[in-house]
């Protein structure tokens, strides 16, 4: 589980890039050698196991600046449960949720014909 308080998806992007292009400029990283991989190692959440699931409370659709980032691919679950009353069984919900879903990576869903 990730909690990020005082932490935003632009900044953290942003950061990477930063890191990426001062290494480049002092010749330690040839910009050839920038792909997916390479940033990922730059964000705040390098290192970390890939977001499965993706909890917004509050009742906002919206994900604010959040794990812009590393959310591609998660899964999304909104509740209008206010973060200070979100509790085992609203956790159990989403949880439930998840596991219902046919999680395809980007992937096309086949259609019967």
């Amino acid at each position: 589980m990730i909690i990020a308080a005082n932490y935003g998806g632009q900044w953290d992007i942003a950061q990477a890039a930063q890191q990426i292009a001062t290494l480049s400029a002092e010749g330690k990283l040839d910009a050839k050698d920038i792909n997916v991989d390479t940033f990922s190692k730059y964000l705040s959440l390098a290192g970390e196991q890939k977001v499965d699931l993706l909890i917004r409370t509050s009742g906002e659709l919206r994900i604010s600046n959040f794990l812009l980032w590393d959310i591609a691919y998660s899964e999304l679950y909104f509740t209008d449960t206010l973060w200070p009353n979100f509790d085992s069984v609203e956790l159990d919900k989403a949880i439930e949720s998840f596991t219902d879903r046919d999680r395809r990576f980007g992937a096309r869903k086949d259609k019967a014909c």
